[in-house]
């Protein structure tokens, strides 16, 4: 296997480190071995992106829509195989890690057309024979930190957009599962990218990303990870005056009322709750039922957990694959045990025993637990949702909003007047009415409220208030 290097002003990079990668449904497999960069190389891939930015930032559009077009072009083509590796690496499902892929071909494929749709204004100055022009400019330098869940599409939708509107990029994957963003750098190369508008640099977020959030070198950071790592972030980027992004991950709160589509409340609820392993930022971590739907709610869920299949994500009838590594699966067992020791009752959350050695385990559903209570209060991020009984709508609506976080937030009902009514009224930056609260169009924008976010929206049109700074220029002719 050959070690895959840091991707630093064109040329490739070694260290006498390695980052090792293991296939999480089958640990005696190695994915990966990486070169691990250390401060003074993302140093290095700094400079290579302020040296790269001149050119880049006056490129012009036909030249981002081509590359950009090209790479999303490459990824469809390419789809099965990256979905591979993802699965390999991650531990998503085979399906789930090609959708994942092919996603992230649309994105770039939609940039490459906000690359053509700038924006812009020209408005008449209330001084008699001057006009006014507001147009819009890159950045600058940018350093993204990616997190490991989604390896492939949330690289992709900060690239194609920093690159849609002109900056140049220093990205950090996360080293769980780095092998698609190396992928992506490739793709891109093909497509004509020059040297040094996108650099790769992987190592420790205490190294590496530090090294960049501390940089008076990088104009803006766009980070996707925990809530301490973020606040840590922001503190750092204050004293430099960098702009910042952050995207830090929810409790996510699906309202079923007692008028709902049973059936339909509960594949909204198995879907949300534990599909891709319930590693999403927006996955349904707290069912909050009403009471008179509560207790067919329970039947209809233990019936359809029971249904779950988990094992390799190359394995075709899988539909639950593995926790992404041991730090994270004991994770899950640490409050799953905390919750039992408070009173509560869990069904399932089982680590399970399959034929290769991988990090398996049982999606949990914790009943009776207080609203108080760390399960209800903290992001477990796996296979994992409590079950809170609500009075009526108004108690739900709260116990919906009674959180730190404000990412994603679902209903299911039959009545349009409560589902309007929830959609106005919850604090959270998306609202799913008979749908799960996990899953996103790639043209829409992405992002949250309190402690979920920070700074301007992902993904659509409205990325471009991260990416781009708007100049207003006044013209006396």
């Amino acid at each position: 296997m050959d070690k895959i290097l840091n991707c630093v002003g064109g040329d490739f990079v070694d260290s006498d480190q390695t980052i090792v990668t293991h296939n999480p449904s089958d640990l005696s497999e190695v994915v990966g071995e990486y070169a691990e960069a250390d401060e003074t190389l993302a140093a290095q891939a700094i400079d290579a992106a302020r040296s790269a930015l001149d050119e880049w930032a006056w490129s012009g559009p036909q030249q981002r829509f081509d590359i950009l077009d090209g790479a999303g072009a490459r990824l469809l083509a390419q789809r099965a195989e990256l979905g591979a590796l993802l699965a390999r690496e991650e531990g998503k499902t085979l399906p789930e890690a090609i959708g994942e892929v092919a996603r992230a071909a649309m994105v770039f494929k939609f940039f490459a057309g906000e690359a053509l749709r700038p924006g812009g204004e020209l408005l008449p100055s209330v001084r008699p024979g001057m006009t006014v022009e507001v147009t819009r400019e890159p950045v600058g330098v940018v350093g993204l930190i990616t997190p490991w869940n989604f390896p492939v599409a949330i690289p992709a939708w900060k690239i194609a957009a920093a690159l849609a509107c002109g900056n140049t990029i220093v990205l950090k994957p996360s080293e769980v599962a780095p092998g698609c963003s190396f992928a992506l750098a490739r793709v891109l190369r093909e497509a004509g990218l020059p040297a040094g508008v996108l650099n790769v640099v992987l190592g420790q977020g205490a190294v590496v990303g530090q090294a960049l959030a501390a940089s008076a070198q990088v104009d803006a950071i766009s980070f996707t990870g925990s809530v301490a790592t973020g606040h840590a972030i922001r503190a750092q980027c204050a004293g430099n005056g960098t702009r910042l992004q952050l995207e830090m991950g929810g409790k996510n709160p699906l309202v079923v009322l007692d008028d709902a589509d049973l059936g339909a409340a509960v594949e909204n609820a198995i879907n949300g709750s534990f599909f891709q392993t319930g590693q999403r930022c927006t996955a349904s971590s707290r069912l909050i039922v009403e009471r008179g739907i509560h207790d067919a709610f329970l039947a209809a869920m233990r019936e359809r957990m029971a249904q779950l299949r988990v094992g390799h994500a190359l394995d075709p009838a899988t539909q639950i694959g593995p926790v992404v590594n041991q730090r994270q699966l004991a994770s899950h067992q640490r409050y799953l045990q905390a919750a039992r020791e408070d009173g509560a009752e869990v069904w399932g959350g089982e680590v399970l025993t399959r034929p290769t050695r991988g990090h398996f385990m049982e999606p949990a559903l914790v009943l009776k637990a207080a609203a108080s209570s760390a399960i209800n209060r903290e992001e477990v991020f796996g296979p994992v949702a409590s079950v809170l009984k609500a009075d009526d709508y108004g108690h739900a609506l709260a116990l919906a909003n009674d959180t730190e976080f404000g990412l994603s937030a679902g209903i299911c009902t039959a009545s349009l007047k409560q589902a309007q009514h929830f959609r106005r009224h919850s604090r959270s930056g998306l609202v799913m009415v008979n749908t799960p609260t996990a899953g996103l169009d790639y043209h829409v924008p992405f992002g949250g409220r309190k402690h979920s976010s920070h700074g301007p929206r992902e993904q659509g049109s409205y990325a471009r208030e991260f990416y781009s700074v708007v100049k207003t220029a006044y013209i006396n002719p």
